[in-house]
């Protein structure tokens, strides 16, 4: 992946504790498929593989998303919102995305109007 280092430089980690969200969102669709959590080596890791890695706050450690399941992510572009501290994955998704076999985790309706 080419990566712009400067705005790499400018994720700010800190504000949660070394984590971020990361929403991931389908690139072809745009319908949001899953928010997780990344470190700073779960991003570098993304940018080198160009998969999508995470960390799992549960696990306490960092994972490739599909790794067991198969329903990797690979990432076409990473963003990083105004204030540094969220990112936006676009991702070909293979696979579903939710543990439950859902392809995304928002399947669920709260409220409509």
């Amino acid at each position: 992946m080419k990566v712009n280092r400067q705005i790499l430089n400018e994720v700010d980690f800190q504000k949660g504790n070394g984590l971020i969200p990361v929403v991931v969102q389908d690139f072809s669709t745009k319908a949001v498929l899953m928010v997780a959590y990344a470190n700073r080596e779960a991003l570098e890791k993304t940018l080198e593989t160009g998969y999508a890695h995470y960390y799992s706050r549960s696990r306490g450690k960092l994972w490739k998303k599909g790794e067991t399941s198969g329903n990797v992510q690979k990432v076409k572009e990473v963003l990083v919102d105004c204030d540094g501290d969220t990112l936006l994955y676009l991702v070909e998704q293979r696979g579903v995305a939710c543990h439950t076999g859902e392809y995304s985790c928002f399947f669920r309706k709260l409220a409509e109007e």
